[in-house]
């Protein structure tokens, strides 16, 4: 019986040092590269710091050219790929309270903590640079909230945007995730964002001149009592949209009281 003549020979960090395809079974060849390939992708997601920034197409055809055999198709290992990924991403959250406090993936490239206040209704987050940014082009502030990508054990997503007039481009300068639309939060949400933009600023007072808002009360008053001279522009589509609704309730009871008489 005729031996195989293929080999593979890695180092201690399992890298692969040389490696011999004369197989005297050709057919066994593509499972040897599936083996190769996965465990170099694996390596790859198990070597990266910040797994949630992983690419995994890109990565697997970096790893193709350079192994230069035949290749499995991505869409085989792909599901392959997703289980690795998953083993190094932290577990999925499904409460408020399961959010933590501290967390490695709070930190930026730099090492700057970017979470900077939590409680049992409210996460915000702003890096030092978004903090720089709401300070210094604090002229108009446009706030909104966002129910689409909002995590299913929250309400909202809420995020804070300015304008560089020199960049000619807007800014997204925080996010936070909310568990409700109540003002007490919008008010701890303005108050943090002061805090932290005065504290980045040696204790300079910081106050938007124009708050850009949809037509929400609740968010308005808020940002009056933490700004109290800026001034509220609300969104003219949401107010229309408001005044709307408010005319159609009005009609309907004036035609309802109409056809009952």
């Amino acid at each position: 019986m005729n031996k195989c003549k293929s080999f593979i020979i890695l180092n201690d960090k399992k890298e692969i040092l040389k490696y011999n395809s004369s197989h005297n079974h050709p057919e066994n060849e593509y499972d040897v590269s599936l083996s190769i390939m996965k465990h170099k992708i694996k390596d790859g997601i198990e070597k990266s710091s910040i797994p949630f920034g992983i690419k995994i197409k890109p990565l697997y055809n970096k790893i193709s050219k350079e192994m230069g055999l035949i290749c499995p198709e991505y869409n085989s290992i792909k599901s392959q790929i997703s289980r690795n990924l998953n083993k190094k991403l932290p577990s999925n959250v499904t409460t408020f309270a399961e959010i933590p406090s501290e967390s490695e993936y709070y930190k930026t490239k730099r090492g700057e903590n970017f979470m900077i206040f939590k409680n049992s209704n409210l996460i915000i987050f702003q890096s030092p640079f978004q903090a720089k940014l709401f300070r210094e082009y604090n002229d108009d502030i446009f706030v909104d909230g966002t129910f689409f990508i909002a995590p299913k054990f929250s309400y909202q997503v809420f995020i804070t945007r300015t304008y560089a007039k020199e960049l000619d481009s807007f800014y997204t300068t925080s996010f936070a995730i909310l568990k409700n639309k109540e003002q007490e939060t919008y008010k701890m949400l303005f108050e943090k964002l002061k805090k932290n933009a005065n504290t980045c600023n040696n204790n300079i007072r910081i106050e938007p001149k124009n708050l850009h808002c949809d037509f929400e009360r609740a968010i308005s008053k808020a940002a009056k009592t933490i700004f109290p001279n800026t001034n509220i522009k609300y969104c003219i589509w949401r107010y229309k949209k408001s005044l709307e609704i408010k005319k159609n309730k009005l009609c309907y009871n004036e035609l309802f009281q109409i056809y009952h008489l």
